[in-house]
């Protein structure tokens, strides 16, 4: 058994034919047919069913699979963490990053994290938290940037700030003329929420009570995938939406005039990294997070703060 039988059937396995997954990886056919082969005889264990096109792997070949995609991670992990010890940043890092976030946070850490590290290849991709939290586990992607706490065992949450909730609201909407708003005075038929999925739209609903009304008399009108959908929205058709501090630092100066602050205690969210318990690159753990805090604008001492449930 070796390394490149455990690609070659997890190649196979995402690709269901024997040539695109030999193209993959860049051997020949017959190369892959045969290595595979070798792998199943010495196992003695039917990897895949090759009556069926396309072809499937067994049921005790997917385990088989599963363990081959777990043991891959790990090498990869064990080659990253000795060029780590000696003080070397490279190799890959996959980051899993909340849709919320990503437009807002990204741009201020990116360009100055990439030029330390140019031997680093990134790769990023935005996901909801429950798919964060499942690829994360399943060693898909080595850091998640998100809101938390996630109250998960096998996931590690490293703090990295905290981010003020304001009201967006437009300037018809009937709000009382104070400083400071409190959550119960936003008249909820005229709220706009994120679609189903997105912790912040949780956090939106646990802030402003809506579990606790009578949903049949609550008109939402309309679910968005976007933050930036919800401003334009009230922006052009009135009501009021929830933004996070980072997504108010974006707005133009006739957009500013209608955000509002909330009262005390300030409702807020917790950005972490998150890693799976057991993850060994603690350097670059250590300098990614150090990255981001030395970019976030000044948050301000926020005295009392309320964390939102996710």
């Amino acid at each position: 058994m070796n390394i490149q039988q455990l690609e070659y059937i997890i190649a196979l396995s995402n690709h269901h034919h024997f040539v695109k997954a030999a193209k993959s990886c860049f051997v020949t056919q017959p190369t892959l047919s045969m290595m595979i082969q070798k792998l199943e005889e010495e196992l003695e264990v039917k990897i895949f069913d090759r009556s069926k096109q396309p072809v499937v792997p067994t049921k005790e070949g997917e385990e088989i699979i599963q363990r081959a995609v777990k043991i891959l991670a790990e090498i990869k992990e064990l080659r990253d963490f000795a060029k780590e010890l000696k003080g070397e940043i490279s190799g890959e890092l996959n980051l899993g990053i909340i849709p919320t976030l990503a437009p807002y946070l990204l741009p201020l850490f990116l360009k100055s994290f990439t030029g330390k590290y140019p031997h680093l290849k990134i790769f990023i991709k935005e996901m909801i938290t429950d798919e964060i939290i499942d690829k994360l586990k399943k060693g898909e992607i080595d850091i998640g940037i998100l809101a938390t706490p996630l109250s998960d065992r096998r996931i590690t949450e490293i703090p990295l700030f905290y981010e003020e909730f304001y009201a967006y609201a437009s300037k018809k909407e009937k709000l009382p003329r104070k400083k400071y708003l409190l959550p119960k005075e936003i008249d909820l038929n005229h709220l706009w929420l994120l679609e189903e999925g997105h912790c912040l739209r949780n956090q939106v609903l646990n802030l402003c009570e809506l579990r606790k009304k009578d949903s049949e008399n609550i008109n939402l009108h309309y679910e968005s995938g976007s933050i930036e959908t919800l401003i334009n929205i009230v922006d052009r058709h009135e009501g009021v939406t929830i933004i996070p501090r980072l997504a108010v630092l974006n707005l133009k100066k006739d957009q500013l005039e209608n955000v509002r602050q909330f009262s005390d205690p300030k409702p807020v969210r917790e950005i972490s990294l998150a890693v799976k318990s057991d993850f060994p690159r603690k350097m670059l753990l250590k300098h990614l997070k150090e990255e981001i805090i030395k970019n976030i604008p000044a948050e301000g001492k926020i005295k009392n703060k309320n964390i939102l449930d996710i």
